[in-house]
């Protein structure tokens, strides 16, 4: 949170696992080495940068939400039902810990869930059928954004942090995906291949002024914003 250090995953040493480095690549260093566990990826740095949550598969069919202190000590797995996947922490009231925002399948589609901290109060935001995924609170804490198939094909959507008011911000016959906030919430990065191939794209909190900002062959995807949204 404070941009000086970058949280990532890496298979260079074998499995899939979590590191952490300076902002600038200096001194990689790896956070999990779970002989146990397949896969450990997407972390998410808590708003303290006290901690990391990340996702955390001992084999190819299971899937958990898994917690750290910014060190690698201290790990607890937080979910134990179904397939539970990309989890983000979020300044979410009224704890000042925040929350924590994550999809499962635990009630048969993909949905957004969120829970505290400590894995307690896991809570189901999303109710529609399709699949809802990719969620990211705002850094405010008030709204969450997210993609959905609810509508036929892969759209952004947000709503308040308790699942209320949700609404749809991008309409096109393309897949848009992989929100994420600017660091002031007024706006929402993003991927889609409407213009032929995934590129970056930007646009207002409210969907509007949706601007492309990548133009080249390759594949851009999962913007992440700088923390002073430079």
């Amino acid at each position: 949170p404070d941009g000086t250090k970058i949280a990532f995953s890496s298979n260079r040493d074998g499995n899939l696992d979590v590191y952490v480095m300076n902002a600038d690549g200096t001194n990689p260093t790896r956070l999990t080495n779970d002989q146990a566990t397949l896969v450990d990826q997407l972390p998410s740095w808590s708003p303290d940068g006290a901690k990391i949550v990340f996702t955390c598969q001992p084999d190819i069919n299971t899937s958990q939400i898994c917690v750290m202190n910014a060190d690698g000590t201290g790990r607890l797995t937080l979910t134990n039902a179904g397939l539970n996947f990309r989890a983000r922490w979020g300044n979410i009231p009224p704890s000042n810990l925040g929350k924590i925002v994550f999809e499962s399948t635990r009630d048969g589609d993909w949905e957004i869930y969120v829970m505290n901290p400590d894995g307690t109060n896991q809570t189901r935001l999303t109710n529609i059928p399709g699949d809802d995924r990719e969620s990211w609170p705002s850094p405010g804490g008030t709204k969450i954004a997210f993609t959905s198939t609810r509508d036929g094909i892969r759209e952004i959507y947000v709503m308040n942090a308790d699942g209320t008011n949700q609404a749809r911000l991008t309409n096109n016959l393309a897949i848009d995906g992989e929100p994420s906030w600017s660091p002031d919430s007024t706006k929402i990065a993003f991927a889609s291949d409407r213009d032929g191939n995934p590129e970056i794209y930007v646009m207002n909190a409210d969907g509007t002024n949706q601007t492309r900002l990548t133009n080249n062959p390759a594949v851009e995807g999962n913007p992440s914003w700088s923390p002073d949204g430079t």
